[in-house]
């Protein structure tokens, strides 16, 4: 039975068993602990905690899975064993309040034995020591002792406290002739009990004391990876020798022109692999970079091409493999050829880049190979390949590998810490000043988002880097009062300029106002002398916040109409708001074309003539997500945030200057659009009356 079949015939099966037949969700997951969707239970996870309500009782799916980042990383071991994968397919059926365990378990031995026609002999069982019912169970149903195991093997908990449960397991014997032992056993690992089910009961809610206490509400959560099954189905030891492997593994041989011996299988498995990994990751939204996923696509695309260049291959190679990706898996997936061109895209340009890199690293590799007296390549030169030629440093190990050198890695990585060290000392440099100062200020914004005069109190004032108690006139200072409606420089926005005012006199222009530490610190020149202790009237600029605010509002909407231009996967990655300009950063794969860039311009044209209203409302978190606001993925956000929400068009967390009514942004016009580095574009537009 191949791979198409069998992930149909355990739809089909549960479809049969009245389970609601969902999609694979993406492979980026909600959830900003986790770089990409590791387990089938990603997608549910709110409801298996029971923090969201479940949309049907029974649900079946097969989730698409990387798992090639964070603690959840199987990239070092792929393509030296034949049961590791970066991308792979988990079945998965659930429970939510409905059946439990004797339910699960009798499906998942139905469909083993009779729909699946494995020999039920050859399957051993495993429960959690404590669970008498599941023992009883497997009894009744097929006959089975199941082998007690503790909590490594058989429970499963949220975390610390929460949910949790015992779990059985099914493991299938591959043949007496293999090494290895039963599950439990001191040779477990041996290779000849391959785990290929799981069904996991969450019955319990442990506190902080580890008491355990029955959920109202009893959940099952089952995974069994696809890949395993297939290789039991075709009577395989090795996943890659499986028909879907096979089949990438001959496009490989035909774009490389050459054949699959034993000596070159790691790099066959290894390209086949990362195609998967690749083209899901692409096709799902995620851009090759130098941060988060996108960084670990571009680690596992680039150890791709680099066991290309062991076969001797010079020049493309996934983006050459991607139709034979769809042939396989395009039917099941069909994301994959609605994505075609723009995956391809993306991949040849990492190509691309790879190639120059590695022609300019291997320069410099090539000239200190020759001064190794120990085979190992100091650690600081392989900072610098990562560093100035972007070398993971796996990818540097790769190669010495194969010349019989080894890398310093502590070396290595005191040199990254050190680097790490200098940053932190450049950042902290801004922002050392105001820190002795935070606690002056106990209202940074006292009226916040209002240009109004306001009354406040003069707390303290910097002057040639110190602090002072006065200052005289024609003095460049920085004053902190206990209450501003002076906007500090944040999330993108550039601060407010204005005066301070006492009585009818100007004291102080103030050219920009920055925050530091959460204080707004007023920048500027004074035109009369000033005291710590002075009542001062803080005055903006009310043209230049209204050309602000216009701007901000409008980098909204062109963010909203990139993603309906471009696609739903456009993600910013920064943006400077300013009077006189909009600066937006995005990830995409390739340069916009003039008919993109004049259809974003039209429709945020569009939303402006249609004078939508803006909502500027405080809520929770929580309720932000769920009412689908955006946000940036590295930014930390309180518990209590801001959303900015313009009609359906837009909804964004932010904590920035707005208008009223799109009307009042008057028009937009888009000046350049570029790139800044892989993978990230970069736009530039004016508004307003800038923009006629």
């Amino acid at each position: 039975m191949k791979y198409n079949e069998i992930r149909k015939t355990f739809l089909d099966y549960f479809a049969s068993h009245d389970h609601q037949i969902v999609p694979s969700a993406s492979l980026i997951p909600n959830d900003p602990t986790l770089l990409f969707t590791v387990a089938g239970m990603v997608p549910w996870k709110g409801i298996l905690q029971g923090t969201e309500p479940a949309f049907a009782p029974r649900v079946a799916d097969v989730q698409k899975c990387i798992r090639a980042g964070g603690k959840h990383n199987d990239l070092e071991d792929v393509g030296f064993d034949g049961r590791h994968h970066t991308f792979f397919e988990m079945l998965g059926n659930w429970s939510f309040g409905d059946y439990f365990k004797e339910g699960a378990i009798e499906m998942s031995w139905e469909l083993l034995t009779r729909v699946l026609g494995l020999d039920p002999d050859r399957i051993v069982v495993t429960t959690h020591y404590s669970d008498d019912e599941a023992v009883a169970i497997w009894k009744k149903v097929a006959g089975k002792d199941a082998i007690l195991l503790g909590d490594k093997d058989n429970w499963w908990s949220a975390g610390e406290t929460g949910p949790c449960g015992p779990c059985t397991e099914m493991h299938y014997d591959m043949g007496a002739d293999l090494p290895g032992g039963l599950p439990g056993s001191a040779d477990e690992d041996g290779g000849r009990f391959v785990e290929i089910w799981n069904d996991v009961f969450m019955q319990y809610d442990r506190d902080a004391n580890g008491n355990l206490t029955p959920l109202p509400k009893q959940n099952v959560d089952t995974g069994a990876g696809l890949e395993r099954w297939a290789a039991v189905m075709q009577n395989k030891l090795d996943n890659y020798d499986t028909d879907l492997f096979v089949n990438l593994k001959r496009a490989v041989s035909d774009i490389t022109g050459v054949a699959e011996t034993t000596e070159n299988v790691s790099s066959f498995k290894v390209i086949t692999d990362h195609l998967r990994a690749v083209g899901f990751a692409i096709a799902d939204g995620v851009i090759p970079s130098n941060t988060d996923r996108g960084y670990v696509i571009r680690r596992i695309l680039r150890r791709a091409m680099r066991h290309g260049q062991i076969l001797g291959h010079r020049g493309a190679l996934l983006s050459k493999l991607y139709p034979a990706l769809i042939t396989e898996m395009g039917e099941a997936y069909p994301e994959l050829a609605n994505n075609q061109s723009r995956v391809v895209e993306i991949i040849q340009n990492e190509e691309n880049a790879f190639a120059d890199m590695l022609q300019n690293g291997m320069k410099l590799l090539d000239a200190e190979l020759p001064k190794l007296n120990n085979g190992i390549l100091p650690g600081d030169v392989a900072f610098k390949l990562f560093d100035t030629y972007g070398f993971p440093l796996d990818l540097t190990q790769m190669i010495l590998r194969d010349k019989n050198f080894d890398v310093d890695v502590a070396g290595f990585e005191r040199a990254m810490a050190e680097q790490k060290e200098r940053s932190r000392a450049n950042t902290k440099g801004t922002r050392v000043l105001w820190e002795s100062q935070t606690q002056l200020a106990d209202t940074v914004d006292g009226i916040k988002y209002a240009p109004v005069p306001t009354s406040a109190t003069v707390m303290s004032i910097l002057q040639n880097g110190e602090f002072v108690t006065s200052a005289t006139p024609d003095a460049e200072v920085e004053v902190a009062l206990d209450k501003t409606p002076f906007y500090g420089t944040q999330g993108g926005q550039v601060g407010d300029s204005g005066e301070l005012r006492i009585g009818d006199d100007v004291v102080m222009t103030v050219s920009e106002a920055a925050r530091v530490d959460g204080v707004v610190i007023h920048k500027g020149t004074l035109k009369s002398e000033l005291h710590v202790g002075d009542t001062v009237v803080a005055t903006i600029n009310p043209s230049v916040r209204q050309q602000t605010a216009r701007a901000h509002t409008a980098t909204h909407l062109l963010q909203a109409a990139l993603r309906a231009v471009l696609n739903e996967d456009v993600e910013q990655r920064g943006s400077k708001v300013s009077p006189d300009s909009v600066r937006f950063d995005f990830r995409f794969g390739r340069a916009m074309t003039a008919e993109e860039k004049q259809a974003v311009e039209d429709l945020v044209n569009k939303w402006i003539a249609m004078d939508i209203p803006v909502l500027h409302e405080e809520m929770s978190l929580e309720s932000a997500k769920a009412r689908g606001a955006m946000a940036l993925f590295d930014e930390k956000y309180g518990d209590t945030v801001r959303v900015i929400t313009a009609g359906d068009v837009s909804c964004e967390l932010c904590g920035g200057t707005h208008i009223n009514h799109t009307g009042e942004i008057l028009r937009a016009r888009i000046n350049k659009e570029k790139s800044i580095s892989s993978g990230i574009r970069r736009i530039t537009m004016s508004v307003g009356t800038l923009a006629e």
